[in-house]
């Protein structure tokens, strides 16, 4: 009913409310069936992503037809408790994913660099003094 409420006076959200949700601290075991069983109760999905490499399990993608489903799926899942671990929901910021990749280039980057001039990862404090 909140949702209806909202859609009739036209109020505006937040800027990083959007209709894809990441949800993290999901059980390794959960089915797209159960996730649509808890998220469904919401609004329509239009599509479940599951995390099934080594560093993506436990998380998802979950995409709403519409806005404000998604904001009443993260205002009432947030630390809803699934198989004893409690849900993080969050929006899906594009911008925050894509730095958490840079950095990891970056970081690779360097890693090659060193290797190719035969560089330690030595700081300069852990220098032997001369």
């Amino acid at each position: 009913m909140a949702a209806v409420s909202l859609r009739k006076s036209n109020a505006r959200l937040p800027p990083e409310v959007n209709r894809v949700l990441y949800v993290r601290n999901l059980p390794f075991n959960i089915s797209s069936e159960e996730m649509y069983d808890i998220f469904g109760k919401y609004g329509a999905i239009r599509q479940i992503r599951l995390g099934n490499a080594k560093d993506t399990r436990g998380t998802a993608f979950v995409v709403y037809e519409d806005i404000y489903d998604a904001k009443n799926a993260v205002d009432h899942l947030s630390g809803f408790n699934v198989a004893n671990r409690y849900l993080i929901v969050l929006y899906y910021q594009p911008a925050k994913m894509s730095k958490k990749s840079d950095v990891k280039k970056k970081e690779e980057e360097i890693t090659r660099l060193q290797e190719k001039y035969g560089l330690g990862s030595k700081t300069p404090s852990s220098a032997p003094d001369a």
